[in-house]
């Protein structure tokens, strides 16, 4: 990974080089970067630049609906912030107190500015071999206003928990979430975005998983106007797994978006990387890049991506692009794939033959699609929950 070349206390030095210097090319003479882990990162906004759009990590984004974000919040008091479990939260951890920036370094212009605009970045701590067996909510809520945030979760040595990020509401909201998985430890992490029509919500979430330690990441995404989160996970030390989840439902006028980086780094290293998603409506909009990296020293490495997408309406869209990079040949396996769809007619003739209902026929492939990501969710009343929404969205679809 691309280094800060000062410590997180301060900001990296300004530099001219931009994530993806595509607009360089001609006046330089150079190739743009593509790969993921090459891409410059810095603490400082202005190395990044304002995005055009013709940047490889923003070709598919709206970045005029993003704008607001490009700039510190000034009060930045667009959401608040209620956590059910308060005993796990440890003073706020300011630019340069550790863990803060221990492993998170911002890989955009958004991820900059929230760094820099955040003075006090939310700490919550699972302790040492505690096994916390109800889940810690973090319900964050939009009152119509600007925030940035940074958000360390930190789970200590063979430690067990579950910890629910809940957006709802409307804000025009950054967010930095900084994930340190510690040796033997085992952690999940849900983000649900249930956000008014209007919101606006770019999130970069960056973790890394210590030896025979265990991440599952989860991102389910069904309201907001523009919702972008991008998971950057490093399998750093031996045994490490991540899975790496995704649920989305994008309706008329909707922009939902997750670029997701699964770094192996370290020797036999599990991977596990599913997003599903449906669309409908015109205009409906979702965007899934996968890119997963198997570094030289990670030999025995086991890992697959995929993404499915079932797009319901005439009008709507799902840009999906796999990518995988090898730098060993000592490994288990590795594989990719997306697939972009409609309805499955002889699941609907099946369906239909039984007598069932066109319309119930369609409700039940739907939501039998979506289901698997949702049924993972250890968690019954969030997966009750999550079901009602799918059946809610499916509701509109036949309206």
């Amino acid at each position: 990974m691309t280094a800060p070349t000062q410590a997180p206390a301060e900001a990296a030095p300004r530099t001219s080089a931009h994530i993806d210097p595509a607009a360089q090319v001609t006046k330089a003479g150079f190739v743009p970067v593509q790969v993921r882990n090459e891409r410059p990162r810095s603490y400082e906004p202005a190395d990044f630049g304002v995005p055009t759009g013709r940047e490889v990590n923003w070709m598919h984004t709206p970045i005029a609906q993003l704008k607001p974000l490009f700039e510190p919040a000034a009060a930045n008091d667009g959401v608040s912030y209620r956590i059910s479990h308060e005993q796990y939260v440890q003073p706020a951890l300011a630019r340069g107190t550790a863990p803060r920036g221990e492993f998170f370094v911002p890989e955009d212009l958004i991820a900059a500015v929230a760094w820099q605009s955040s003075a006090d970045a939310l700490h919550l701590t699972i302790p040492t071999e505690e096994v916390v067996t109800d889940p810690i909510f973090v319900e964050i809520t939009g009152n119509g206003g600007r925030a940035d945030a940074h958000i360390v979760v930190e789970a200590l040595p063979h430690s067990s928990a579950t910890i629910v990020m809940r957006h709802s509401g409307t804000a025009q909201y950054a967010q930095n979430v900084e994930i340190i998985v510690r040796d033997g430890a085992k952690l999940t992490l849900i983000t649900v975005q249930q956000w008014a029509d209007d919101a606006i919500h770019a999130a970069s979430h960056q973790a890394r998983v210590d030896r025979d330690a265990e991440l599952t990441h989860f991102i389910v995404s069904f309201g907001g106007a523009v919702v972008r989160v991008n998971p950057h996970v490093e399998l750093a030390g031996t045994g490490a797994t991540g899975k790496l989840y995704g649920l989305t439902f994008a309706d008329s006028g909707q922009h939902l978006e997750s670029q997701v980086f699964l770094h192996h780094k370290g020797e036999h290293t599990v991977g596990d990387v599913l997003y599903k998603g449906a669309l409908h409506g015109a205009s409906a909009h979702s965007v899934w890049v996968g890119d997963v990296l198997i570094g030289r020293d990670a030999t025995g490495t086991n890992s697959y991506e995929a993404n499915r997408n079932l797009v319901l309406t005439e009008g709507a869209r799902a840009d999906s692009t796999p990518n995988l990079e090898i730098e060993t040949g000592d490994i288990v396996g590795a594989g990719h794939a997306s697939a972009t769809g409609r309805f499955d007619d002889e699941q609907l003739f099946y369906l239909q033959a039984r007598g069932i209902a066109e319309a119930e026929a369609r409700r039940l492939v739907v939501l039998g699609f979506l289901t698997e990501i949702a049924q993972r969710i250890r968690i019954p009343e969030l997966q009750t929950e999550l079901l009602d929404a799918i059946d809610a969205e499916l509701a509109g679809v036949q309206a």
